[in-house]
């Protein structure tokens, strides 16, 4: 072969050349380049429009930020007395809050707190079963399964603390009314969990159940909610944790418990008093949680639940989505 044969493109029995066909990928590659270049810079474009328009619907401003700062940091020092150990050494004034949570009661509170959450939970669970299992296509044929799946979308879509002023002309603003919103939301979404456990039963023990010749309502009880009963505990207390959360936020609206204080110190803007509160707050919760966790992990038969610092870690984002979830 001569030097200027292999210098030469190469020719495909079609009439194309190697050359040709590495300058099409090389010429189609930076055409797809630019383009994805292109639609990221409009996406941009897009969410930096957005986010402006958001700051400025919430009328969101630094200058406001820079005004307020001397008044958050006078508050910062109330909720942050100060002292000092051994008369040398700045330290927090513990004793002040401590003050406060025995003259106020707030572990009795936050009993109260606890007590709406747990009596919440239990009063949904009938509800909750009850939807969950006809809303199973496996148990309700389709489409009248949707019935009990749209009723317990209607419940979902409205939050716990809409439901309790829902209630209020019921049982006046207390933690009756609390209590009774937390179990209609804990139907909601406990229901749809059990509803998505169902319908991933295993076909076997039905058809075991069948064909001793058990009715409906025993394939039901023995073929199906026998599967997913160590589930249905374990959410249950995801849900309990939620709704702790969620008894806390009803006291802001006047449900009464820990969250009542809170709010009333906070409208008497004594801030010292509204971190004695919050510790109580975050002993509550993470205890609750804590339990749970640790009693969720025992039957799903897991050696390691979730560590102490992630709750702790975590505490505000979870308490964060319990006041819109």
């Amino acid at each position: 072969m001569s030097d200027r044969d292999a210098d030469s493109p190469a020719v495909r029995p079609d009439g194309g050349t190697t050359t040709g066909n590495l300058e099409g990928a090389l010429s189609d590659i930076t055409l797809t380049k630019r383009i994805k270049w292109g639609m990221a810079f409009v996406l941009s474009l897009a969410f930096g429009f957005l986010f402006f328009q958001a700051l400025a619907e919430v009328g969101f401003s630094l200058a406001e930020i820079v005004y307020y700062w001397p008044e958050f940091q006078e508050a910062l020092g109330e909720f942050f007395p100060r002292t000092s150990l051994f008369g040398v050494l700045p330290f927090v004034d513990v004793g002040s809050y401590w003050q406060f949570i025995q003259e106020r009661n707030l572990f009795g509170a936050a009993i109260v707190t606890l007590a709406m959450g747990f009596a919440g939970t239990i009063l949904g669970i009938p509800g909750a079963l009850l939807l969950g299992v006809l809303g199973s296509e496996r148990v309700t044929p389709y489409p009248f399964n949707f019935i009990f799946r749209g009723t317990m979308s209607v419940i979902r879509a409205i939050p716990a603390l809409v439901w309790a002023l829902i209630y209020i002309p019921l049982g006046g603003v207390s933690p009756f009314t609390a209590t009774l919103a937390i179990g209609t939301d804990t139907m909601g979404n406990l229901g749809r969990l059990f509803t998505d456990a169902l319908e991933e039963v295993e076909d076997g023990p039905i058809e075991a159940i069948e064909s001793t010749g058990a009715n409906r309502r025993q394939t039901v009880v023995f073929g199906m909610l026998s599967q997913v009963f160590t589930p249905f505990i374990a959410w249950t207390m995801y849900i309990l944790e939620i709704n702790t959360r969620i008894a806390v936020t009803m006291g802001l609206i006047g449900g009464g418990g820990i969250g009542y204080i809170l709010q009333t110190q906070r409208s008497l803007f004594k801030y010292t008093n509204m971190m004695a509160t919050i510790l109580v707050i975050f002993l509550l919760v993470v205890s609750v949680e804590f339990v749970s966790q640790r009693v969720r992990s025992y039957i799903r038969g897991e050696e390691e639940g979730l560590s102490f610092l992630k709750l702790v870690v975590e505490f505000p984002q979870r308490m964060a989505r319990s006041l819109w979830e």
